[in-house]
């Protein structure tokens, strides 16, 4: 079975002052990451900006960074829709481009049955069989809800290999651990219950805040797995404000912000998402002053 490690960074997309994606920042930045605590990247999922980029975009954006991270790192193609349809084909295209493994997120808008979930992502696991698919539950951005429940039935699809979770539910959580075989992996889809979630039998973390703490994350997570629970806790505790400031707003707005102040060239975001407030940004800037993060 693959292993994406225990830091995944949701990596953000660069743009230029026109609005056309950055690819030679994208390299830089991956780049940089690789060597900062990412194990594996998502490339164009939702901190990517992924609904308002095109299809072609994002398959020179899996070209991109796999070539910047080549036997570094593993890249995860972000592949969702809402389309069925859509959503297999892309995923064979990006398999045909040679990333390591494919996030798929519940279908957003059109709130499918638990029975539909099921097919969706049933189908595309059966359109790419060589590549492992990374499951993505986050009902406050799609309106549904994938259940424990279903989770431990796609479990059982061979490349189905694991799932990003994103509710926020501790109940939720440890039912899907306790119906699924330990062998699927179980990843925090939230830097601040990335901690909780290790106590539960969690993996690790796909991460927002690992552009900027990567190490430090991957040392928590190192921490907890020795036993050494104390020091993972006082690490979880010294990040915590950086966790919630960098999700006070939409994601990712906040950390495009946060690498802007480092002096990364990562450009806004795309509309609808804007530029972040003053005052905000103030906040940002302290947290980061604190956490001596204000430069690369």
């Amino acid at each position: 079975m693959v292993d994406f490690g225990r830091v995944i960074t949701a990596m953000v997309t660069p743009f230029k002052e026109d609005g056309s994606v950055n690819y030679d920042v994208a390299e830089k930045l991956a780049a940089h990451l690789a060597h900062s605590g990412t194990d594996t990247f998502v490339v164009c999922g939702t901190t990517g900006e992924s609904p308002t980029l095109t299809w072609d975009e994002e398959y020179q954006l899996f070209k991109v960074v796999l070539q910047a991270v080549s036997g570094k790192a593993k890249v995860i193609a972000g592949c969702g829709s809402n389309s069925t349809k859509e959503a297999a084909l892309a995923t064979q295209q990006a398999a045909k481009i040679g990333v390591h493994g494919s996030l798929q997120v519940v279908p957003y808008y059109n709130k499918p049955p638990q029975a539909g979930l099921y097919r969706h992502f049933q189908t595309i696991a059966e359109a790419a069989p060589e590549l492992p698919l990374l499951l993505y539950n986050i009902p406050g951005r799609t309106g549904q809800n994938l259940h424990p429940q279903t989770v431990a039935r796609l479990a059982e699809i061979e490349n189905i290999v694991g799932i990003k979770e994103s509710t926020g539910n501790i109940d939720q959580a440890s039912e899907m651990r306790r119906l699924t075989p330990e062998e699927f992996q179980i990843y925090s889809g939230d830097d601040y219950m990335t901690l909780p979630l290790l106590s539960l039998g969690a993996k690790g973390v796909v991460s927002v805040a690992s552009h900027l703490v990567g190490l430090q994350l991957q040392q928590m997570i190192q921490a907890f797995w020795s036993g050494k629970v104390q020091i993972a806790s006082e690490i979880h505790l010294k990040l915590f404000p950086l966790f919630k400031v960098l999700f006070a707003t939409a994601n990712p707005i906040p950390v495009k912000t946060a690498l802007q102040l480092q002096g990364w060239e990562v450009g806004s975001t795309r509309l609808p998402l804007y530029e972040a407030e003053l005052d905000f940004t103030q906040k940002l800037k302290t947290v980061l002053e604190e956490l001596d993060l204000n430069k690369v």
